[in-house]
């Protein structure tokens, strides 16, 4: 009983200093939170690009894009080889002209960027997707190249490139990810280190008084511990809950492209949820360590 008394007692004093200082702690907790936020925002995009990447890779696709003005019988030629490939598939055949309505329904309000083209310099293609396939019975580089050899054929690009330059694009965004999010978690551990010196500055003639009376380092410090606790707790949550805002307010219900597995986009799972929060925990209390230990001896 005597121990909760005690606890009970830390936590009020915590509180208390809190809502004394209002302003200077309501500003420790929203850069808090902001920082955490950045943090979030990369990992929620990371994870949901990661599960694309993961069902991509599952299908194989191919885009054959076609010369202009190829006839009708070559076409028809090209179309009968593609059948004979293991486990493809024929998607459908995607004309010059709605190459080019697709293209104005991505831009958009940009669309009007086109009206000054003299022609449509988007290619005819012809779309195939390999089903019931294992990824090591079939190599997509030697049916490129022998499906860029026949008549009429310009090119062809298959989803794994994609998936190569995406993995090359994802691992430079991964290394800024990690040293932004070090930077904004030393920036987090600077601020709550100051905010706590500055509470202690405040109320060092009652740490004083608090010391003559024969209170121990070990009775004063531990509401200064809690106040970064809360701090660094207060400040995650609120992270969270913002980031599950922007979540439901801007994300769409799936992406899909060319016949490849649909994108939904999901919300951080609750590990990373979790570690968020510990994340802001541990920074709260290593921030308020250090402030104190100028101030008191461990």
């Amino acid at each position: 009983m005597k121990v909760f008394r005690i606890w009970a007692y830390y936590f009020k004093h915590a509180l208390v200093n809190i809502l004394t200082n209002r302003l200077i702690n309501v500003i420790t907790i929203g850069t808090i939170t902001i920082s955490l936020l950045l943090v979030g925002s990369f990992m929620l995009f990371f994870d949901n690009i990661n599960n694309w990447m993961t069902e991509w890779g599952k299908s194989l696709s191919m885009s054959i894009y076609l010369n202009d003005g190829v006839d009708r019988k070559t076409k028809n030629a090209i179309e009968k080889v593609l059948k004979k490939l293991p486990g493809a598939e024929i998607k459908g055949f995607v004309s010059k002209e709605e190459a080019e309505a697709d293209l104005r329904r991505a831009l958009g309000d940009q669309a009007g960027l086109l009206d000054g083209l003299r022609k449509n310099p988007l290619p005819a293609s012809i779309e195939i997707i390999f089903k019931d396939v294992r990824h090591d019975s079939i190599d997509p580089r030697e049916i490129k190249q022998r499906l860029e050899d026949l008549e009429g054929v310009e090119e062809v690009q298959y989803s794994e490139q994609w998936i190569e330059r995406l993995e090359g694009l994802l691992n430079m965004l991964k290394m800024t990810g990690l040293v932004t999010g070090a930077l904004l978690c030393l920036a987090v551990l600077f601020i709550i280190t100051n905010t706590i010196k500055l509470t202690i500055y405040a109320r060092r003639d009652e740490i004083e008084i608090f010391k003559l009376v024969g209170a121990t380092d070990r009775f004063i410090k531990i509401p200064f511990l809690i106040e970064g606790v809360i701090h660094g707790i207060l400040g995650g949550l609120l992270a969270l809950g913002i980031l599950f805002l922007i979540y439901a307010l801007i994300s769409v219900n799936a992406i899909q492209v060319f016949g490849l597995p649909v994108l939904t986009i999901t919300f951080l799972p609750q590990a990373q949820m979790l570690l968020i929060v510990l994340l802001s925990l541990a920074l709260g209390l290593a921030g308020s360590f250090i402030a104190i230990g100028r101030f008191f001896r461990f």
